[in-house]
């Protein structure tokens, strides 16, 4: 199979720039599907790729769903993501494992907060994508001032490959500045494509618009440049290969537009995903060697060599667990015998199958340079499969740590086991959600990204698995931390029948803000012996997990060991352990601690005439404005809020908005707490201890 006709690429957007509607008509348009849907769909079917009961009720893409269609000759394995920040993670692991990506702007919205944490994923895995501006049809819609933004809001070199035939209710079709043609949407769902001359009033601008993207592109091929300055016809092919090689090594960020709801632009689209993005050989892909201390290696991308293979995404489906895997390098065959790195475990592939967002279709292999996925695997989201005597594993993908947690309580013992089955899948699942069990309360607790992360699986909890819970407040990520250094000196001595117990640790504790905690040996002439390093070492890293102060986790403390004593016979790695836990309780209590928050970044969007109402409800919840912006009929505010401040937010700005704003929160930084605040929590704290005892 050629992979040179292979596409594998993520729709990727700020909420509500219309991802799922574009990956439906792309669909359409491909014979994938015969039907278009609507998401939010009036006629009760929804978007094909929203295939949750709960993403077709809320209107908004929760799993990421992978789909691989074909056009013109090249087969095209699409994966939609979320917009929403709480469900960051699917973005993250759908990128790490795709070459290109298609970037959807909304025109009126332009570059958005969410536009921008993408675009820093895409950057992290170092993705090439282009970029489609949609919702040309709306009012407001200024397509040139999305591009500025991209430029100055992202940083990236924005080219103009159309311009838009109209704008708003007047949004006709679009103009190609590569072959010079007017492009036009015919038929019931703008399937008949007609190219016609670009009409008289539009030719100036289309030139000089041409003009900016010949002196643009002609930076990435000397052939272009020639043909530039010899002053001949240039031909189109110059301009694709030369915004071709633009467009992979990042350096160019090629424009198109459109309006997906209205069937405008998208075939375009897909041609300039077939031309312009790279096919899997054109992307150099790196694994580790276990056996050479991690040395990189460069994958062939050859269907005939060893396999290596990424599993990125796992769900629960009704034949048990499918895993998402993208192979780099040989072949996963059904029957084929491949190893888990993590594990150490051999597995005999069974069914191997690619996936039309929840329906499948059997296929005998997947090569490299393909998605597909595999039944009844027993793996975790990360792991990496390859033939056996190999010992490569591919880098792990960045997974954000929790910022909000919620305790969840099952109304009876049925609930209570299928409660235990949806918690052992979604952690699977997902990496960003996690759950213990709180040793003191005996509760359950479950982690995540937001109030939206948490209340939808909650909700599939219900749902999918007929566990009926109730649910606590939700409990924010507080932090404790050192402002200035303090010294310690401890001795820790016991005398019992038999062996007793010595160690002494001596040095200072002084806080950093780079890392979590950073332990530093100055140990000289043996006065505590090597082999009790770690323990001390151990035994301060244990102290991490709950602060003497309140008992939350302490994050930014350096600890120094520079003297100590032991005993021949008493000293012991256990009395080491308990030395270091005494010696940072006694530093602690002089390093003057403090409690830290996390702060969002909360972007709201909401009609003009609301911005000073919306400043004043984030204001009310010690949120600092950092900056508003109007796009059109519409004002962007940012802020930074407290993360405590920001439940119930949602139904808050609903009624101070007419249910006309919308906002997007995530995590920024940690920041201390008032004093009045951290009083609060102390009382708080002081109560549950009582309680315990």
């Amino acid at each position: 199979m050629n992979d040179q006709k292979v596409r594998n690429i993520g729709i990727s957007a700020h909420i509500d720039s219309g991802k799922t509607t574009l990956t439906e008509r792309i669909l359409f348009y491909t014979k994938r599907i015969h039907a278009i849907h609507d998401v939010k769909g009036k006629d009760g079917v929804g978007a094909t790729m929203d295939s949750m009961e709960l993403e077709k009720e809320r209107g908004i893409t929760i799993a990421s769903a992978a789909t691989f269609c074909e056009w013109q000759g090249h087969q095209i394995n699409i994966i939609d993501t979320p917009g929403h920040v709480d469900f960051t993670v699917e973005v993250e692991r759908s990128l790490r494992v795709l070459d290109g990506a298609v970037l959807v702007l909304c025109a009126v919205g332009g570059v958005q907060s969410q536009t921008i944490t993408v675009d820093t994923q895409m950057r992290r895995y170092n993705v090439p994508f282009i970029t489609f501006i949609n919702k040309c049809d709306r009012s407001g819609a200024d397509p040139m001032r999305v591009i500025a933004q991209i430029r100055s809001k992202l940083g990236h070199n924005a080219v103009a490959m159309q311009i838009p035939i109209g704008l708003e209710m007047d949004m006709e079709g679009v103009i190609d500045l590569v072959s010079m043609k007017a492009i036009y949407f015919d038929g019931d769902n703008g399937e008949d494509v007609r190219i016609e001359d670009i009409p008289e009033g539009l030719l100036t601008g289309a030139t000089e618009k041409r003009e900016e993207l010949i002196e643009a592109a002609s930076m990435f091929s000397d052939k272009l440049m020639e043909a530039v300055l010899e002053e001949k016809d240039i031909p189109g092919e110059f301009i694709i290969d030369a915004v071709r090689k633009g467009t992979v090594s990042r350096e160019l960020t090629p424009v198109f537009m459109g309006t997906a709801y209205k069937n405008r632009g998208v075939q375009p689209l897909l041609d300039a995903v077939t031309q312009l993005l790279p096919s899997p050989s054109d992307i150099e892909n790196t694994a580790l060697d276990m056996n050479k201390d991690e040395a990189p290696v460069i994958l062939s991308n050859n269907a005939k060599d060893p396999t290596v293979a990424l599993a990125f995404k796992l769900e629960d489906g009704a034949y048990g667990q499918l895993t998402y895997i993208r192979v780099y390098q040989g072949t996963v065959a059904r029957g084929s015998t491949i190893v888990n790195i993590r594990s150490g475990k051999k597995i005999k592939v069974g069914r191997v199958a690619r996936m039309h967002a929840d329906q499948m279709e059997d296929i005998d292999a997947i090569p490299a340079g393909y998605i597909g996925a595999l039944f009844g695997i027993d793996c975790s989201s990360g792991d990496t499969f390859v033939s056996p005597g190999l010992n490569l594993t591919m880098t792990s993908m960045f997974v954000p740590d929790p910022v909000i947690s919620l305790a969840i309580i099952p109304k009876d013992n049925k609930s209570q086991i299928n409660m235990s089955k949806a918690l052992n899948r979604f952690t699977k699942e997902d990496p960003t959600f996690k759950t213990y069990v709180d040793e003191e309360t005996d509760e359950t607790i479950i982690e995540g990204m937001g109030e939206l992360h948490l209340e939808v699986y909650v909700e599939r909890m219900r749902r999918e698995y007929g566990a009926e819970v109730e649910t606590g407040t939700p409990l924010v990520a507080y932090r404790e931390a050192i402002t200035k250094s303090a010294d310690f000196d401890y001795i820790h001595k016991k005398q019992t029948g038999g062996a007793g117990q010595y160690g002494r640790i001596a040095g200072y504790m002084e806080p950093v803000t780079e890392t979590d905690f950073e332990f530093v040996n100055k140990i000289t002439g043996g006065v505590i012996p090597t082999q009790y390093i770690p323990a001390c070492e151990k035994g301060f890293r244990a102290c991490m997990a709950k602060g003497p102060k309140m008992e939350f986790p302490v994050t930014g403390i350096k600890i120094v060991i520079n003297d100590g004593a032991f005993h021949s016979v008493d000293s012991s790695e256990m009395a080491f352990q308990a030395a270091a836990r005494g010696a940072f309780r006694e530093a602690y209590g002089k390093a003057r601690s403090v409690i830290n928050e996390p702060i969002m970044k909360v972007a709201v969007e909401t009609p003009v005439a609301f911005q000073g109402a919306v400043m004043g409800l984030l204001n009310q919840r010690r949120g600092m404005i950092v900056g508003s912006q109007d796009e059109g009929p519409l004002s962007v505010i940012e802020a930074q809020v407290p993360l405590a401040e920001m439940f119930g937010f949602s139904t808050v700005l609903r009624s101070a908005t007419q249910g006309q704003a919308q906002f997007t929160m995530e995590f920024a930084l940690y920041k201390r707490v008032p004093q009045s605040i951290a009083e609060e929590l102390a009382e708080k704290a002081t109560k549950k201890k009582k309680n315990v005892a």
